[in-house]
């Protein structure tokens, strides 16, 4: 039986949950395409939480219900951004909080996290349809991403385009390979 996801705006009360869903989502599913060191060094900066989305009212948690507790359990997180910054948690490089202007400027989709348990379910297809539809009705045409390896062949078949590779250098040393993807008019 497929699993039956629901979306909800996160507030501060999920954080700690999602941060725990981000870092099992890393290390279950990034494992093929980083190092371990590269994964140590990028979760909580590269790879996390900007809890400035949630703020901004456009982050979303996809929970999945648990029919024998009827507990609430996270499977699934992303969002969207009408600022600058690309991609990296709160503690993450390269952060600029200037707004964006939706005539002229691409949505930022950010941080993108399945728990492992609930991947290739069409989780991360819903999460970004759900998000690329919420910028849209901000007035956003064009949408923007930094993405990992692993979420790569996903977007491709969401129709983004690769236009860059970006080595972010990690504090342990490592860099994390990033690649930047549009979609959208120009």
């Amino acid at each position: 039986m497929k699993a039956t996801f629901q979306l909800r705006l996160a507030t501060d009360d999920d954080v700690p949950a999602l941060h725990a869903l981000v870092e099992a989502s890393v290390r279950g599913l990034q494992a093929e395409d980083y190092a371990p060191a590269q994964i140590e060094g990028a979760l909580g900066t590269v790879l996390g939480l900007d809890t400035q989305l949630i703020r901004d009212r456009t982050y979303f948690i996809a929970e999945i219900l648990d029919q024998n507790t009827k507990a609430r359990h996270a499977a699934g997180c992303g969002g969207w951004s009408k600022r600058k910054t690309l991609f990296g948690a709160d503690a993450g490089p390269g952060r600029e909080s200037e707004l964006l202007d939706p005539s002229v400027d691409a949505a930022k989709v950010r941080a993108i996290f399945v728990h492992p348990d609930f991947a290739r379910q069409g989780l991360g297809s819903l999460i970004l349809a759900t998000v690329e539809n919420a910028a849209y009705a901000a007035g956003f045409r064009r949408f923007e991403m930094g993405s990992t390896l692993t979420g790569v062949p996903l977007y491709r078949l969401k129709g983004y385009i690769e236009t860059e590779r970006i080595a972010v250098p990690l504090k342990n040393g490592e860099a994390l390979p990033i690649v930047k993807m549009v979609k959208g008019a120009n």
